[in-house]
């Protein structure tokens, strides 16, 4: 597994934010807001079902780096990043996925 490759696409997708939308597809994105990186999110998830019921292993991998990706760019616009989100799935480590939807659900 390549080590520090979230962090490393954090730092990236961070600077992104402030460079011109003629200097990258990312910077492009963030440019036209949130909407246009929810689309892409969507088309990508939408790629990564057909990939999976297509049955090509390789191509849902690749749909799912694209989908990944894609929302990473979308915790950039929230000023968030991956480790949030691992941080969230180390906080429900170990506990049932029943219990953790019912805490949500409860208050």
């Amino acid at each position: 597994m390549k080590q520090g490759i979230l962090q490393k696409l954090t730092e990236t997708l961070a600077a992104r934010k402030q460079a011109s939308p003629d200097s990258s597809y990312v910077a492009t994105l963030f440019s036209k807001g949130e909407d246009a990186i929810l689309k892409k999110i969507g088309e990508e998830a939408t790629e990564v079902i057909l990939a999976s019921k297509g049955g090509d292993k390789s191509q849902l991998v690749y749909e799912t780096a694209d989908l990944w990706f894609h929302c990473m760019v979308l915790l950039a616009q929230h000023d968030l990043s991956a480790e949030d989100v691992l941080q969230e799935l180390a906080r429900r480590e170990g506990v049932s996925g029943i219990a953790e939807k019912h805490s949500r659900t409860e208050g």
